[in-house]
């Protein structure tokens, strides 16, 4: 049985939807999650007055990623392309969506938000992708996260392993806005009244689908790509799977460069 929940909340008349996601403290995506937030979002998509879909994860942090167990040989290929499905789902959406972040965005989490067309972020929010750090990579962001901000800072990201404020991210056009933690949704609502709330949800739709013509072309066969570079390149070796055995038990990996 799952243990994860997704709530989904209707206001302004319709307009503006709002998807919540929690699976613990971290909001650990799994594959089951997964599979649920991505019906979740094509539910939302079959009302014609809405205008914003947010998407955030429960309580004080928007999610530490996918989940570790299942970065296993015999899970990982599936949860890889599960979330593939739900980020191009989002990033080809004719509805617009905001990633709303508190706390900790990381690995899976963060690519999940670099899918939205908006990433709006509390001021003390951390956005990183640590797989390095257990000897793999991120197929997806390194598909997804040099289209939106070039190169260099996605070498810092995907390489380093580093983790970035919003604040940071906001400097380089990553992330939209930046509110004070407690009025990070009031925020949101704010900017949605001020703007989307107004126009046409027709015309948003096909304003969004031109917008994101070039950034979604090829976007899958692309993270696709980065996936069996992982699968069959970089899971064969010592170390992939000695950074995830570490991890699991605690302690630290004992890297063989091999």
């Amino acid at each position: 049985m799952a243990n994860h929940t997704i709530t989904h909340q209707l206001d302004r008349d319709g307009a503006l939807a709002r998807i919540t996601f929690a699976n613990g403290r971290g909001n650990i995506l799994t594959t089951a999650l997964l599979r649920d937030l991505r019906e979740a979002v094509k539910t939302s998509l079959d009302n014609r007055h809405l205008k914003l879909i947010t998407l955030q994860g429960l309580g004080a942090n928007f999610s530490y990623g996918a989940s570790i167990e299942e970065h296993a040989p015999a899970a990982i290929a599936g949860e890889m392309r599960t979330l593939r499905g739900l980020v191009m789902e989002i990033a080809c959406s004719p509805v617009p969506f905001a990633a709303l972040v508190r706390g900790y965005c990381l690995g899976g989490g963060f690519e999940l938000a670099m899918g939205c067309h908006f990433i709006f972020s509390a001021a003390q929010a951390q956005f990183g992708l640590p797989e390095i750090k257990l000897g793999v990579f991120p197929p997806a962001a390194c598909a997804v996260l040099p289209r939106l901000v070039g190169q260099a800072l996605a070498d810092r990201m995907v390489i380093s392993g580093e983790k970035m404020s919003g604040e940071d991210l906001a400097r380089r056009g990553l992330v939209h806005s930046v509110f004070d933690g407690g009025d990070l949704e009031a925020g949101v609502d704010r900017w949605f009244g001020s703007s989307l709330a107004g126009y046409s949800a027709s015309s948003l739709r096909h304003a969004t689908m031109a917008s994101r013509t070039a950034f979604v072309s090829g976007l899958d066969e692309a993270i696709a790509a980065r996936e069996r570079d992982y699968v069959d390149k970089l899971l064969p070796t010592h170390d992939a799977q000695e950074g995830v055995r570490a991890f699991l038990a605690k302690r630290p990996p004992a890297w063989r460069d091999e």
